[in-house]
């Protein structure tokens, strides 16, 4: 078993910057799981926005979010983060982040383990 908690969301303006955080308990193999954020914007379906495999040397990106967010993840620590910089209002949503054994998929309804989202919410 896997359990996420985020933290860093918040309120800012468009062209801010903003660090999530996800840290991850109850498993000691935490560097085979591949880590993902997924957001959520109101009235709208969940959405892909990155992932990482077992080394910052394997991520996946969203189109919407390519070159603007970058995931890394402290294996030491078993936390991930993901900064998030040059913010759109259109990034408003509650990023949660989520965890499955070994290989990545950018289909969010394959990870099994989900923190309780943390929101962000970006004005113009």
């Amino acid at each position: 078993q896997v359990q996420l908690v985020e933290s860093g969301g918040g309120e800012v303006q468009a062209g801010d910057s903003l660090r999530l955080s996800c840290l991850a308990t109850g498993e000691r193999t935490f560097s085979t799981y591949t880590m993902a954020w997924v957001r959520q914007a109101p009235g709208k379906e969940r959405e892909f926005v990155a992932a990482t495999m077992k080394t910052d040397d394997n991520r996946y990106y969203a189109d919407s979010v390519k070159g603007r967010f970058t995931i890394s993840r402290d294996t030491a620590k078993n936390t991930i983060y993901l900064q998030m910089n040059s913010l759109k209002p259109e990034d408003t949503a509650v990023y949660y982040c989520a965890a499955r054994p070994w290989t990545y998929s950018s289909n969010w309804n394959s990870y099994p383990y989900w923190g309780q989202g943390t929101q962000v919410t970006v004005s113009s």
